[in-house]
Formats: structure tokens, sequence, C-alpha cells
């Protein structure tokens, strides 16, 4: 089974107000993601929040995600991904965890075609990692295989998941998409209105 991470912790700062909740076609960020990974293969999805964490708990209560609370968010986005790994090995679910698909809510361009393409790609390569990549360009969703869970565990914050991506170059597969969207993260303001076309 490959479970989907949203890492949802950030402070939200150059934004100003959650991106989690930023509307987008009569829904919010983490609505729209939510709904594209339940269309997927993805075994369950889990959301990890942070800052304003009651907040956007209430306005996503009614979706089928389990959530974990990171009380460091502010040491980044590793501390995110470890607090899931973590609750997903204290579960020790039925099915066994073979990956994580992990997420960023400020990608809110997500199809669960590219989803399922990775995930098939990833049972098929049986590689540590796999990623999209758009004109050259790396972007999100990234599947990790369990395999690299320890690593994850054991990596200082300060070098964030990043060290652990440099250290298997040999081992990622890069999946080249036609999908704009996966290079398409929304910071700003300004980068709101230009993607999403609203003020």
């Amino acid at each position: 089974m490959i479970v989907a991470i949203v890492l949802s912790a950030g402070e939200s700062s150059r934004m100003g107000r959650p991106k989690a909740l930023l509307p987008i076609g009569g829904r919010s960020f983490i609505e729209k993601i939510v709904s594209a990974l339940r269309a997927s293969k993805v075994g369950k999805v889990v959301v990890v929040l942070g800052h304003n964490a009651e907040e956007i708990q209430k306005e996503i209560g009614h979706l089928p995600v389990s959530v974990v609370l990171n009380k460091d968010y502010k040491q980044g986005q590793l501390s995110s991904l470890i607090v899931a790994i973590r609750g997903l090995e204290a579960e020790k679910t039925a099915e066994k965890v073979d990956g994580v698909l992990v997420h960023l809510v400020d990608h809110p361009f997500l199809s669960a075609a590219l989803v399922n393409h990775m995930i098939d790609r990833f049972y098929e390569s049986k590689k540590l990692i796999v990623l999209p990549r758009y004109k050259g360009r790396r972007g999100h969703p990234v599947i990790f295989s369990s395999r690299l869970f320890s690593e994850f565990l054991s990596t200082p914050l300060e070098q964030g998941a990043k060290a652990v991506v440099h250290a298997h170059r040999d081992e990622t597969l890069e999946i080249e998409t036609e999908e704009e969207g996966i290079a398409v993260d929304i910071d700003t303001p300004e980068e709101y209105r230009q993607h999403v076309g609203r003020k």
C-alpha cells in the first residue's frame, strides 16, 4: 500500500493566511488535493498540521483523512514527514506500507492520473524514490520507499528531506510529465493571482 502524506504544517507567512484553506474552483487547496488522492490508488491519506491546526482541522473535518499534529513544525518539512512516518509505524497497519507519496499543500494542481502512473512505475521499477519532472524541473508529489523510513528518522532536521534524495540519486526514477502543475507552488498572493486567477 502507498500512503499519501500531505504536508500542511507551515506558517504560510508569505501568503498571510493558511494556504490549505485558499479557495480554488469552489473548494479549498486541501480539499482539491485530497479529492485527487482519494480518486487514485493510494490506500490512505494523512494530513500533517502544525500552524493554525485547529482552524484547518475544523475545515477538513469532513474529509476522509487521518490528521497528525506536528508541534515542532517550525523545524521544517522533514519534521512533519518524520511525525507522519512515526505515526504509520506506531499504527502497524494490517496492510503493509510499501511507501509514502509526499505532497505539499501549496501545490494544488494534482491529478489522480499522475499519482496512479507514479505508483505503477514505483512498483515496476522497484526504485527507492519516484518523482515527476516537467520540462526539466522536478516537482511534487514524490514517492519514497518504506526502505528509506529509518534514514528519514535519523537525518538531521536542518538537512531536510533533500539530503535523503541526494544520497540516492542512482535509486531515483524521474518521470517526464506534461502536467505543469507538478512544478507550480503557490507561496505568495501574487503567485495565487497568477495561477488561480482570483484576488
